[in-house]
């Protein structure tokens, strides 16, 4: 029997009934995480689930890296034609600092 775990939603793969985008289990493969700490990352998800996505990565690995590129570069362009406000840069940069001074 087989089971999908991988929906296609618009431009995007979200592991299937969930919310979580193929993408971020993808980053964290591609970094070098083991599949228990990335089902420590999304508890809802279960081990099966998270072999099944990336089963479906390994085999559909182009298309995937098309559409996570794709959504890189929507970001990118969503970033610059709304830049964040400096108030806001201030204070992140501030909280930035305060927590690498270990405070």
């Amino acid at each position: 029997m087989t089971r999908n775990y991988i929906e296609r939603q618009e431009t995007a793969f979200y592991v299937a009934g969930t919310r979580v985008p193929l993408d971020v289990i993808v980053h964290q493969y591609k970094n070098g995480a083991p599949v228990e700490s990335i089902r420590h990352s999304f508890p809802t998800l279960t081990l099966e689930q998270i072999h099944g996505a990336l089963a479906f990565y390994l085999a559909n690995q182009a298309e995937v890296d098309a559409a996570m590129e794709e959504t890189e570069v929507d970001w990118e362009r969503f970033r610059a034609t709304n830049p964040a406000p400096a108030d806001i840069k201030r204070k992140l940069e501030k909280a930035r600092q305060h927590l690498g001074d270990g405070r």
